[in-house]
């Protein structure tokens, strides 16, 4: 019997795991995804023609880059639920609305006319009853020291480039956000509480427990 059996989770269940950089969201979604056998889908930050911009100047390609994001994440979600489930999802589709667009809204780098479409459109995708929803959320959280280090540790350019401030700020803001998050189940999991890296058997804990969650 393997993990996904002995604790009961359904074959098409969807678990989506969201969390701020570096807190490990791709160990986990591969962790699970290995011990339930089930499917991987990966946001392709490589192939993103945002990114790279979006970094050098927040003003001028927060909108483009929220849009890009909001248009590939639906169209995962469809294809994921098209092909019955079964999917272990890195990050979620909630997160650009509730976390990112808000946050440069309010901090001035994204226009308040560009804001206002892009939630309309947000909602008009998304928050219908017609929207495939995850079974469960899994919130990887950490304190800011520890998701620093992470994020200096795996040495990506763009991220070292970036202040220590936008860290702190979107810190913040996934704390907030996850407080008022209802659009599916939530599991949240303390990144000092596993090592999926130097003890890969600690998933079998956590399968457990999406296991008391999704029957």
């Amino acid at each position: 019997m393997n993990l996904r059996e002995k604790y009961g989770i359904p074959a098409n269940a969807v678990i989506t795991i969201a969390g701020t950089v570096g807190v490990g969201k791709s160990t986990m979604t591969q962790a699970l995804a290995d011990a339930l056998d089930f499917r991987t889908s990966f946001e392709n930050v490589d192939q993103n023609p945002y990114l790279d911009r979006f970094y050098d100047d927040f003003k001028k390609w927060s909108f483009h880059l929220q849009i890009y994001f909001l248009a590939e994440r639906f169209k995962e979600q469809k294809r994921i639920f098209e092909n019955g489930g079964g999917f272990i999802q890195d990050r979620s589709i909630y997160e650009d609305t509730g976390i990112f667009a808000k946050m440069h809204q309010e901090k001035g780098t994204m226009d308040p006319v560009d804001y206002e479409t892009y939630t309309n459109l947000f909602e008009a995708m998304v928050m219908t009853p017609y929207f495939p929803h995850p079974h469960l959320l899994i919130y990887l959280d950490g304190s800011l020291d520890d998701i620093v280090a992470r994020i200096q540790e795996r040495g990506r350019q763009m991220e070292q480039q970036t202040p220590i401030s936008y860290w702190e700020e979107t810190h913040e803001r996934y704390e907030k956000w996850i407080q008022s998050f209802d659009a599916c189940p939530v599991l949240r999991l303390n990144i000092n509480e596993y090592d999926l890296l130097k003890n890969p058997q600690e998933i079998e804990t956590i399968v457990e427990r999406v296991g008391c969650i999704i029957q």
